[in-house]
């Protein structure tokens, strides 16, 4: 029976996934787009979404919550300012998930997670 238990298990052992999951967490925030399998990106959205809320909040108890998870002081850092100033005004849905077809070698269903608003820098601007 699996009374009172949420989400995928991901073929992997309950520390095993939890680690997996603060690790993307963490890279998401830092690089604000991460490339992975679609039921990965669908665990991993469920915690973004709820670390967002967090960081808005933006208490000190919020902040050593945060800690808690998220394996890197300056991805906290980024959190509770960038990230909390651009989410500000929304009420949810702060993460996208686009799928991408299948991989090569295993055939596995990818996706892209990634923070609404983002957009790639290509590191130059042409002007017209």
């Amino acid at each position: 029976m699996r009374h009172r238990k949420s989400g995928k298990a991901l073929s992997r052992t309950g520390t095993h996934k939890r680690a997996m999951v603060r690790n993307m967490v963490t890279s998401l925030f830092e690089h604000e787009r991460i490339v992975t399998t679609t039921p990965k990106a669908k665990e991993v959205r469920k915690v973004a979404e709820k670390m967002i809320t967090l960081a808005k909040r933006g208490d000190l108890h919020a902040k050593r919550q945060a800690f808690s998870f998220i394996q890197s002081r300056d991805v906290v850092a980024k959190l509770f300012t960038e990230i909390q100033e651009q989410f500000a005004d929304r009420n949810g849905g702060y993460t996208r998930i686009i799928k991408t077809g299948q991989r090569r070698g295993d055939a596995a269903p990818m996706a892209i997670l990634e923070l609404v608003g983002y957009e790639e820098d290509f590191g130059e601007e042409t002007e017209n």
